[in-house]
């Protein structure tokens, strides 16, 4: 009797004391069947001994203080309850949902299957999203109400409310508001006019629309709109065709804004990168730093805009192109007698004012403002002796809302001092521009939804415990890249691909790493590789996909019959991408140096070109 009265006292001392102590017990919010998880557990008493139970069963002992298990798994589905008892008595306790191992990836595979189906990326992203969280809550029709509302009130909410990623919309919308000013102030088609007189032969003019389209590198859309609609009269009186128009545009446009630092898409880039490293501690460099070296493997890019200059020096095409390019100098038809009509207005909304006089300092000198705030701020808030350490330490978000905020404000005193614009006129070219972003930042904000409810789901464990041993990390980027271009194909949208995959790729390529023993430096090259194939698959997909909305926005801006530009663009997009994969991704995998890889890639690229191109003037 006195036993049982010593023991009941000491179990009360205990939970006194360690509900004094505030106790807290870490586990993750959803397990997995069979997957292994840590848990940890700590705030209690010194000198209390304590035992660790999983559904009853101790998997961890411990005298106090703290204790910790780690690759603890749970069998079956259902619920699981893990508690820290001493002496039979209940010190804390949780009950977690067990849900198999499957379901941690099906919503971001949901998303990309119905993306596949509908063609719509933002609704199949949200499907994907209402899945995850209905998973969370129980895959019943309870958890349905619950995680139908969550998704908003919880995850997408998160996800606009954080710090980082609030500072990464307002760069953005910032971004986005200067290109607005500076097109509608006509600073964009000044800097465009003072070189097209410069074009006498078609030669020259297809150089100088190459080199606007990478001149104008901060956003793809404005590229394409601005010289697709500038350079078209100079083309038409050269007698070059619609369509080799249309691809100079459209390739000198995502392809720089993909690889540029200082770009639209650079937000939206960081963005997805920051969320997916987030889950991942032993992954030290910032996001900022992991684009920068990506860039390095972003073959895609580099081979795709040296492909064009190397069709305009040598004046030869082959294919479809090549038939065109004959009929425009031969007939001076620059697009085919019976195309389908196209409005040849220009946009209205990258349009400049009518009655102004169109200067390029309005546009030059508000970039070149970004581009020196960038770097200077990098260094300003930076710190380190190397230029990597410096980059690293510094906050880049920070960074780019300066550097926008005060190009936003060069542009705006310029063109109100000259009187270009109104206040008002200015305030309205500024939304305009940040409006062209909303359906991008409404992507970003559903990837950084869906990634925290991948993470939830559990599903870098997941992918550990069921690829970490078969896949080969060194065939990982080339298999990223086929992946990013199939869904980008089907999908016609590279950031809606870029949204889906990034939060995927990332854990799932750290993952296979640590299961090889390969997670340190000297393979870091294969995340760098991974990050770039999911930007650089997608773009190059998007060049050969009718569906594709630059492409289309291609066609418009340069009064191309839109099938016409498919088909013209499609045998030199495949040429790029086809020796993008075989010289640059494939053997970058394997450890090749892409200082190597990159001059080879333009050698190959040389060597087709001369096999199968001829020239256009006899």
């Amino acid at each position: 009797m006195l036993s049982r009265i010593m023991r009941a006292l000491l179990a009360f001392a205990l939970l006194g004391s360690a509900h004094a102590a505030e106790t807290t017990l870490e586990t993750p919010e959803i397990l997995l069947t069979d997957v292994g998880f840590t848990v940890n557990a700590y705030g209690f008493a010194d000198g209390v001994p304590l035992t660790l139970e999983v559904n009853g069963a101790a998997v961890a002992r411990s005298d106090g203080l703290a204790i910790t298990a780690s690759d603890v798994r749970v069998a079956g589905t259902g619920t699981a309850r893990i508690a820290v008892v001493s002496d039979g008595a209940t010190l804390t306790e949780k009950t977690l949902r067990v849900l198999p191992g499957w379901a941690s990836l099906f919503p971001p595979l949901f998303a990309i299957l119905l993306a596949f189906l509908t063609r719509s990326v933002i609704p199949s992203l949200f499907a994907g999203l209402l899945v995850g969280a209905w998973a969370i809550n129980g895959m019943s029709a309870s958890g349905f109400v619950a995680g139908f509302f969550d998704t908003v009130t919880v995850y997408i909410m998160n996800a606009a409310t954080d710090k980082d990623h609030m500072s990464i919309m307002l760069f953005t919308l910032m971004i986005g508001g200067m290109v607005g000013i500076i097109s509608r102030n006509g600073g964009m088609v000044g800097a465009v006019n003072k070189v097209i007189p410069l074009a006498s032969t078609p030669k020259r003019a297809q150089g100088i629309v190459g080199l606007l389209g990478v001149s104008i590198f901060f956003d793809d859309y404005a590229n394409t709109m601005i010289v697709g609609n500038a350079a078209r009269p100079m083309t038409d009186s050269l007698r070059i065709s619609r369509e080799k128009l249309a691809y100079l545009v459209d390739s000198t446009a995502a392809p720089v804004s993909t690889i540029a630092i200082i770009t639209t898409w650079i937000g939206f880039q960081l963005g997805l990168i920051d969320t997916a490293i987030a889950g991942i501690p032993e992954i030290t460099d910032g996001a900022y730093v992991l684009f920068l070296n990506s860039i390095l493997y972003s073959f895609y890019p580099f081979l795709a805009i040296f492909f064009v200059f190397l069709v305009v020096l040598t004046g030869k095409d082959f294919g479809p192109m090549l038939k065109a390019e004959r009929r425009a100098r031969e007939t001076g038809a620059v697009r085919r007698s019976d195309a389908e009509e196209v409005d040849d207005t220009p946009s209205e909304e990258f349009e400049e004012k009518a009655g102004i006089p169109c200067r390029a300092v309005n546009a030059v000198v508000p970039i070149l403002t970004m581009i020196a705030a960038v770097v200077g701020g990098l260094f300003v808030s930076g710190d380190g002796e190397t230029l990597t350490e410096v980059i690293g330490s510094a906050d880049p978000y920070i960074v780019l809302i300066w550097a926008s905020l005060l190009a936003c404000f060069v542009a705006a005193i310029l063109t109100i001092s000259q009187r270009l614009l109104s206040l008002n006129e200015t305030v309205e070219a500024f939304v305009m521009g940040a409006r062209f972003m909303l359906t991008g930042l409404i992507l970003l904000v559903m990837a950084w939804a869906i990634a925290d409810v991948a993470n939830t789901l559990q599903a870098a464990p997941y992918l550990i415990s069921i690829l970490g041993d078969t896949l080969s990390p060194y065939m990982l980027p080339t298999i990223v890249f086929l992946l990013a271009a199939a869904t980008a194909f089907a999908t016609g949208t590279s950031w809606g691909v870029m949204a889906i995959l990034m939060p995927l790729v990332i854990p799932l390529c750290w993952a296979v790493l640590t299961a090889n023993g390969l997670a340190d430096a000297g393979h870091m090259h294969i995340l760098y590789s991974c990050i770039a194939c999911v930007l650089t698959g997608a773009v190059w997909a998007d060049h050969c996909s009718p569906i594709s909305d630059t492409t289309v926005l291609s066609s418009l801006a340069t009064g191309c019959d839109h099938m016409d530009h498919v088909t013209t663009q499609i045998p030199y997009a495949l040429t790029g991408g086809i020796v993008a994969i075989l010289v640059g991704v494939l053997p970058a995998g394997y450890g090749v140096p892409w200082f190597l890889l990159l001059p080879s890639g333009f050698v190959v690229l040389i060597a087709v070109h001369r096999f199968l191109a001829r020239p256009v003037e006899a």
